[in-house]
């Protein structure tokens, strides 16, 4: 729907300030809360938080909250993600200030990153026990083989594979598989976890979820189990899942639902504290991805409490229809004629 002619200048006044327009720029590249957005722009809490609020009327970024923190993100759908998309698209981005954003962003994502990195490596052997906060690891097993489906796999990835626990759960379904992790020690972990369990068919090899080193379409299965809550970008991530899914793909995504627990973020290294099921739905549709299907594992209710919810999504890289590759091969030989 058409902006009305007082929105168009309500979006252009709060765009039309330096502050606002750096964090417009920020908020278009990732997730921030104000203390990431304070650290980065050299600002007050108080200012930032100003900022923040006049950009939220005038419908340019949208907010989350998890626990006690927020997180602000540039809107993308409809007209008023449009007309921001235009304005951020049209400033340079050379520009020597900009450029600095840029690089403090980096440097606080790699500071969370190292984080968690650190703490896996203290916890390696104990992850798998972690796990506990939430219902049976059985019964997430049983759901995660039920949601992504029999196969068989061609080409099986589990995307920060931790433990390799997700490659042997499904090892009787894939012909290859790859678990991709950043950290030396739990790739050492699930190397030996692997070999004793016998599934030679499946390796493990150090890679970034946001850089998989894996080609486009290479794999037609795709597991992300349990990690995106460590992550600062998880639309990155899931982003990446997609690009190497071939189409009719399959994706599945294990994480939690917005939950209160603030002391994983301190002391367990949790940059999210959970997520919405509509924004994780988002993420896979603004992927090239259709969601087949949405599970949520809850707590028995007499134990509820200080316990979290396991969200399963299901997605399905689109396919490329015959009419619609006919019609592509045909506006090709248009333009060049």
């Amino acid at each position: 729907m058409p902006l009305s002619s007082q929105n168009v200048v309500t979006i252009l006044k709060a765009a039309a300030e330096p502050t606002r327009l750096r964090i417009l720029l920020l908020l278009a590249a990732s997730e921030l809360n104000v203390k990431d957005l304070t650290r980065i722009l050299g600002q007050s809490q108080p200012r930032i938080s100003r900022h923040l609020k006049l950009l939220a009327e005038a419908g340019l970024i949208e907010r989350t909250r998890e626990g006690s923190w927020a997180y602000f993100q540039l809107v993308v759908a409809g007209s008023a993600g449009a007309l921001a998309r235009r304005l951020l698209d049209s400033v340079d981005l050379a520009d020597a200030q900009l450029q600095r954003d840029r690089n403090r962003a980096e440097a606080v994502k790699r500071e969370r990153e190292t984080a968690a990195q650190a703490y896996f490596e203290q916890h390696a052997a104990q992850w798998d026990e972690i796990r506990s906060l939430h219902v049976t690891e059985n019964a997430v097993e049983t759901a995660m083989r039920a949601a992504l489906g029999a196969g068989p796999f061609r080409h099986f990835v589990d995307a920060g594979t931790g433990t390799g626990r997700v490659l042997q759960l499904f090892a009787d379904r894939f012909e290859r598989g790859t678990g991709i992790d950043i950290n030396h020690t739990m790739l050492a972990y699930a190397r030996a976890k692997l070999t004793v369990a016998g599934v030679a068919h499946a390796r493990v090899r150090h890679g970034d979820l946001y850089d998989l080193g894996l080609e486009d379409g290479s794999a037609d299965a795709v597991v992300v189990h349990q990690v995106l809550h460590f992550l600062s970008d998880p639309a990155q991530a899931i982003r990446e899942a997609a690009r190497i899914l071939e189409p009719g793909g399959r994706l599945l995504i294990v994480d939690f639902a917005p939950h209160e627990l603030e002391f994983l973020r301190e002391t367990q290294a949790h940059e999210r504290l959970g997520f919405l099921p509509a924004q994780v739905e988002q993420w896979l549709q603004e992927s090239g991805l259709k969601v087949l299907s949405v599970n949520t594992l809850a707590p028995d209710a007499r134990d509820a409490e200080g316990k979290l919810t396991v969200m399963l999504w299901t997605a399905e890289r689109l396919r490329v229809h015959a009419h619609s590759r006919q019609t592509e091969r045909i506006s090709k030989v248009e333009v060049v004629g």
